[in-house]
């Protein structure tokens, strides 16, 4: 067994179930999504970035343009957070909370194909 690879599908497939944790529930109702979370998905992606720069493959470039995808609409909803709640002081709103939740949708859409390609690279291999 490969430790790389195992560490390598370990934070693509850590970064796509704290994405959707963070996702997952009421678009509009900030109880349900929990910044914590979307913290610990911003920094599980970019670490899951990190380890894509090492791949020469055409599969390899598809993979990190995915993770940089999903790591400016996670950082993109984490800013929108921080600029609601801090620099405007209206707190999260539904009409916030959805903006926030939609960039995250986006980011769990570029997670979810980095899964596809990873799965794709795995079965293609040869022993």
């Amino acid at each position: 067994m490969n430790l790389e690879k195992v560490v390598f599908a370990f934070f693509i497939v850590f970064a796509a179930t704290l994405n959707f944790g963070f996702f997952l529930g009421d678009i509009d109702r900030p109880e349900l999504h929990n910044i914590y979370e979307l913290f610990a998905a911003i920094v599980v992606n970019m670490i899951a970035t990190v380890l894509k720069f090492g791949d020469r493959t055409q599969i390899g470039a598809v993979l990190l343009s995915t993770s940089l995808v999903a790591d400016i609409q996670l950082i993109a909803a984490a800013v929108l957070w921080a600029v609601v709640v801090h620099v405007t002081g209206t707190g999260m709103t539904p009409e916030h909370t959805s903006s926030v939740v939609s960039l995250s949708g986006g980011a769990l859409l570029a997670n979810i194909v980095s899964l596809i390609m990873l799965i794709v690279e795995t079965v293609m291999m040869r022993r």
